[in-house]
C-alpha cells in the first residue's frame, strides 16, 4: 500500500495506471485510490493533476464518481473535446453511458507493480 504522504510515488503509480485506461473509456479518481490500496482520491487527483505528460499519458480519461468531467489542467473544454475525440459523448457534463464507458482497474491492477518490485495489495 502507498502512503499518502509518499506524494512522487503516488504520482508515479497513479499515472501508471491512467497509461492503462484504453482510448474511448474512462475510470475516476476513486477507482484509481482503490486500486491503490487508498481511500484519498482527492490525493489521487491532486497527484494526476501534475501530470506533465498529457495527454500521452491521458489523464483526461479520469472523471468524478458520479460521471461528471472533472477537472483538467488545460480546461474542462480541451477535456471534452479530448474525450468526444476518442468517442466519449458528453451531455451536461456528464459522461453518457457512464457505466459502459467505466473502466474498471481492477482488472489490470495484477499487472501493476510498484517500486522495488512489490504488488500493490
Amino acid at each position: 500500500m502507498i502512503k499518502q504522504n509518499d506524494s512522487k510515488t503516488l504520482k508515479n503509480s497513479s499515472l501508471e495506471l491512467v497509461a492503462r485506461i484504453p482510448k474511448g473509456r474512462v475510470t475516476t479518481y476513486k477507482e484509481i485510490a482503490a486500486a491503490l490500496g487508498l481511500k484519498a482520491y482527492r490525493a489521487v487527483g491532486s497527484a494526476i493533476g501534475k501530470n506533465e505528460r498529457a495527454p500521452t499519458i491521458p489523464c483526461h480519461r479520469v472523471v468524478n464518481s458520479n460521471g461528471t468531467v472533472g477537472g483538467y489542467a488545460f480546461g474542462i473544454e480541451q477535456k471534452i473535446s479530448l474525450l468526444a475525440s476518442e468517442g466519449i459523448k458528453i451531455k451536461n457534463g456528464k459522461i453518457e453511458d457512464f457505466k459502459k464507458k467505466m473502466f474498471k482497474l481492477s482488472l489490470v491492477t495484477e499487472q501493476v507493480t510498484k517500486p522495488g518490485g512489490c504488488k500493490p495489495s
